[in-house]
Formats: C-alpha cells, structure tokens, sequence
C-alpha cells in the first residue's frame, strides 16, 4: 500500500465518521445556517428589500421571501453581473456559472468566494466517505478522468469571469490530485465535445485508468469511442485496474445494463448531485438507497408538495417537516446569493436519520397531456424493470404524448434508441405499459376508461439523440436529454 493510499484511507474513514454525525443533526445545522445567511446578507440589497434585519425563524422568512425562478431573479443577476456590490450577496460574486436552462435559455448564476467550498468539498467529501465505508482506496493511486467542460473562462464587462460550472470547479482542483488528472489541460480546453472526446480517448487509452467520472451519456459515448479505438471487447480489458464510477446528472438505472455490457462487469458507482446553484447530495452508503442531503454546507432548504407547487401560496416545509416518500419541489437559499429559489427538481425522502433523497424528476418536466401527470421517476422504473425483464439496453429514450394522431385514441410515445438487440415491441410496449399503469392512477384510469390507449414504441437509428443534442448545440457538458415533455418539440425532431 502506498502512503497515498493510506493517508486516503485514513482520511476516509475519518471523512465518514464526521459526515455520519452530521447528518444525523440536519435540523439543527439547517437552523444555525438560516441564521447565518440572513445576517450575513442583511445590507445587501436584497437583504434590505426583504427585511433581513427582521426576521428571525424559519417561518418569518417564509413569509418575507417568496418562492422565485431564475426569470424573477433576474433583476438582482443582472446587477451583480453588472458589477453592482452587496446586490444578493456582499462583496461580488467570484464567477457566474453559464448554463443553458430548459425553461430559461442561457442563465448565469452566481458563485461566491463563500459558496465555491461547497462544490469543492462536497466531491471530496463523497470520494473520501466511499474510501471510509468500503475500506477501498486504490483508485488514488491510478489516472482519473472527470468528463467536464473546458476550464477556460470568459469575463464580463465588469470584469467577473464566467464560465460552465465543470470548468470553474477545475480551476480549483487541489494540486496533489492534478498529477493523476486526465486529460491534458490543452485537451480540456477544447470545445467542440466530439473532437475533445476523441482526444481524451488517445490520450486515456495507454492509462492506468482507476476513477472515470461525468454525466452517463457521456460517459458512454467515451466507452463505446474507447473501444472502437483500441479494438477491445470491453473496457475492462482496457482499463483492468478501473474501479470507480462517480456520475451525476441523471438516473443511472436506465444506462445500467449498457454500462455492464462495455464494461464487462458491474463497477462500484458514487452517485452526486451537483448543480450550478450548488451540490445538493451525494451517494453516501454502498448499502442503503439514496443521497445524503448536504445539511451544513452553506445551503438552507425549504421543500414544496410537487401536487401544491403551482397553487398560490404553497406552503414551504422545512426539513423538520418533510415526510417519507412524498414528492417535493426544492427549494434553496445559500451563500451565492440565492433566495426561496427554485431549482426546478423534485425530490422525495427515503431516509429521515439521516435525511437521504432520491431525485424523482423536474417539477416541469412531465407528460400529462390528459391529467395523468407522469413524472421522470414512473418512466425510468418502468423501463428499468423492462430492461431486466427482456435482457436488453438502450442509449436514451424519450416520452411525449401523441395528442391528435391520425387515427384511433391519443397515446404517449416513448421514442427509444436501442442498444443491440431489439426486443419485440409489441411485448415490450405491453410491458411498459402495464408498469405505468401499476405506479399511476391516473394513467391506468386513463387507459381503462378509454381516453388513452396503451403507449406505442418508436424505435430510432443508432445516434438519433446524439445529432439531436448536435444539433441543439447542447452536445456533452452537463447537457441532458429531457426524459419527458407535454409537448412534441423533441418528439417531432426525433421523428424526422
């Protein structure tokens, strides 16, 4: 064992006693943490707009700061970028991270000298947690790759620079780690995602690859461009010694069985939850289902019923107040700046001691065309179970509802990129159907009332999501297919 493995190991196991204490106190670390940021930003503007000098409970601050999205805040942002001190936060941000929004086209969001610990120890945190539980470090010794976007920043007029959230956070990546970093930094620098991932494939492909790291779609594109480039069967007989896979972005469940079949075996995973507006949560146990919430980091969560989101006046429940397995909108306020804001995910508990999330979908993410209300957790079950039902995988998939079809009964089309071998659809529709109908009221009264009929399948071409998000501009990063939509933007893209 070297003495890097072992300084890792006892650092992890002390990294995980901490954090297993800690999270057993998130109410009182979320109390204390709403305190500290309303003192902390109560001369700010927004602090002066909203009383902050007043208010002393989690209630108070509630009513004085309602629930807003990127759009209402945007008269604060605006400001601050354009070098206006003391607006959401004192002093000015230290970056503005640029992000495409679904819903909002190109959204800048701040980032503080106060808020940057959060995304830098929240992944150390989780690397180090996993070495303090299974006892396995390693990884520390070999090559790590995280597929991210380039590090190079942009500036404002006002001299603050901007960026993606992957390329500020590798700015401040610790120098002991940067000497097992893969790639080159001249390779992280390129934009273009189909020639930067061909480089890294080069550049990766004599390695001692222990850690492989990003959003799964990507990650997969890297595996499948590895082995076409080496020739091998699977990337175990490239990387024999690859033994970690941290990914965030999305619900793994569905890549699952892809991700075995290029690998050649099952690989230990860490799953985070990372975003511009802060890292939320992390896998913390190999045993127990879902993300430990990030309790003291300098984030203050309120959480929404998602069925009360869109009511006027919703009430906001503290972690105190949240139950088991109830659908919540989440709602943040931190150290960048950010107040009642919305993320736009929806999250349900699984765990209350310690308070661990399953991420269930987007609050505006949905299909329900007809009331049925089919959110991204009901959708990724299903095809799960199908996937180890009919012993097949697929690359992404897509649903959309067929509003108006030519004939018969409208239905939701699930657009799906196969993998391999291709099951026979009718059974698998049947199957897939049948699931949904087993988690959605609402859809199976739909069904069996004859409003709906059972959904229908769409089988696409090899790379039809790929030139899709191509030709979106939106190809790699921290860009995501949409697992749902209410309409057919995408579903009439894929169909062409």
């Amino acid at each position: 064992m070297s003495i890097k493995v072992f300084a890792g190991k006892l650092l992890g196991k002390r990294t995980y006693q901490t954090l297993q204490r800690e999270s057993l106190d998130g109410v009182a670390h979320q109390e204390r943490i709403l305190r500290e940021l309303v003192s902390q930003a109560k001369d700010t503007q927004f602090g002066k707009d909203h009383r902050f000098n007043q208010l002393s409970n989690a209630n108070e601050f509630a009513q004085a700061v309602p629930v807003r999205d990127y759009e209402q805040l945007v008269p604060y942002i605006q400001k601050a970028k354009a070098g206006e001190r003391d607006v959401l936060w004192p002093g000015q941000p230290l970056y503005f991270c640029k992000t495409s929004g679904t819903t909002s086209g190109t959204k800048y969001i701040p980032l503080t000298k106060a808020s940057m610990p959060n995304h830098i120890n929240s992944a150390k945190n989780a690397l180090l947690n996993y070495v303090g539980e299974t006892g396995n470090g390693n990884f520390i010794d070999g090559k790590m790759i995280f597929l991210q976007g380039s590090p190079v920043l942009d500036y404002l007029e006002s001299g603050i620079a901007y960026g993606r959230l992957s390329g500020i956070v590798a700015n401040h990546v610790p120098s002991y780690l940067q000497r097992n970093r893969m790639p080159s930094y001249e390779t992280n620098c390129i934009e273009d995602w189909e020639t930067k991932v061909k480089r890294i494939v080069e550049e990766t492909s004599t390695q001692n690859m222990t850690l492989i790291s990003g959003i799964p779609s990507w990650v997969q594109m890297y595996f499948e461009m590895m082995l076409e480039y080496t020739g091998k069967q699977t990337i175990r007989e490239v990387f024999p010694n690859f033994e970690l896979f941290p990914f965030g972005g999305v619900n793994f469940a569905p890549y699952k069985q892809r991700f075995k079949e290029l690998i050649g075996d099952d690989v230990p995973s860490i799953e985070l939850y990372p975003a511009s507006e802060g890292f939320l949560a992390f896998q913390d146990s190999q045993t127990e289902e879902g993300l430990r919430l990030n309790v003291n980091s300098g984030i203050y969560f309120e959480f929404i019923k998602a069925e009360e989101y869109f009511q006027e006046d919703p009430k906001r429940y503290t972690l105190s107040e949240v139950e088991l397995n109830v659908n919540y909108a989440l709602i943040l306020s931190n150290n960048a700046g950010l107040w009642g804001y919305s993320i736009g995910d929806t999250v349900k508990f699984v765990s209350l001691a310690p308070y661990r999330i399953l991420v269930t979908g987007r609050i505006k993410h949905f299909t329900s065309a007809f009331g049925e209300h089919v959110i991204g957790e009901e959708v990724d079950r299903a095809m799960r179970a199908a996937m180890e039902e009919f012993q097949f995988a697929a690359t992404e998939f897509h649903v959309a509802p067929e509003v108006a079809p030519k004939d018969g009964l409208p239905y939701h089309e699930w657009f799906v990129e196969f993998a391999g071998n291709i099951p026979d659809l009718n059974a698998l529709a049947a199957f897939l159907d049948n699931k949904m109908q087993e988690q959605n009221v609402y859809y199976k009264d739909l069904i069996v009332g004859n409003v709906l009929r059972p959904l229908v399948i769409t089988s696409l071409q090899k790379g039809a999501f790929h030139e899709y998000m191509k030709s979106q501009g939106k190809l790699g990063g921290q860009n995501k297919v949409p697992r749902l939509a209410n309409d057919r933007k995408l579903a009439d893209a894929l169909a062409k």
